[in-house]
């Protein structure tokens, strides 16, 4: 019995470790996308095609910053309360970085309509300008299946479902998270720095 119950713990031991591994490869896999995008965006402004033609970004996109560096700080919260096995805290937390996901969301859509009233859309004969969609579209598909686990790991709390496999959702979200957060933070300063 005792051995099947090591065997067992073994097997959730390596698929955890192969989740987590998952989880890191994924992300190496955006951050190239986003770097393939960035090269893009540089070669073809570098040609001169667009020379002279400057966007100012809304301000819509500080908010967005500002909603997703906070919610950085809320998920890690939410994190050490599961840790200390507290299940209001972290729920509390939880909703909060929840609420901040879809402040950004909204901040996003309130930026593309900023944009749409300048005139500057998708497809545009300047595509410096549609770079903009491209990269700030690209991200808030993470955050939506960001918030998606955010969700589920509320209701995991809320279900007060066994304290390893709470703390181990807790885990992977928050590290998911706070690369979304360094990710959004890349593009915001990128699109700063080249409009």
């Amino acid at each position: 019995m005792s051995t099947m119950m090591m065997d067992s713990n073994e097997q959730l031991l390596q698929s955890r470790k192969a989740k987590k591994f998952n989880l890191w490869l994924g992300m190496i896999g955006m951050f190239m996308m986003f770097a393939a995008l960035s090269s893009g965006f540089i070669v073809y402004t570098a040609s001169g095609v667009d020379k002279g033609i400057k966007t100012i970004l809304p301000y819509a996109f500080i908010y967005s910053t500002v909603a997703i560096v906070l919610s950085s700080l809320t998920i890690h919260l939410s994190y050490n309360a599961a840790r200390a096995e507290q299940w209001s805290k972290q729920k509390l937390f939880l909703l909060i970085t929840i609420v901040l996901g879809i402040l950004f969301f909204v901040s996003q859509i309130n930026a593309w309509s900023t944009l749409i009233e300048r005139g500057i859309y998708f497809q545009n004969p300047n595509a410096s300008q549609s770079f903009i969609y491209v990269f700030t579209w690209l991200h808030l598909m993470h955050i939506i299946a960001g918030l998606i686990i955010l969700i589920r790991c509320y209701i995991g709390a809320a279900k007060r479902i066994p304290t390893s496999n709470n703390q181990y959702r807790m885990e992977l979200a928050t590290i998911f998270w706070h690369f979304l957060d360094l990710l959004w933070i890349y593009i915001y300063v990128f699109l700063l720095l080249n409009q």
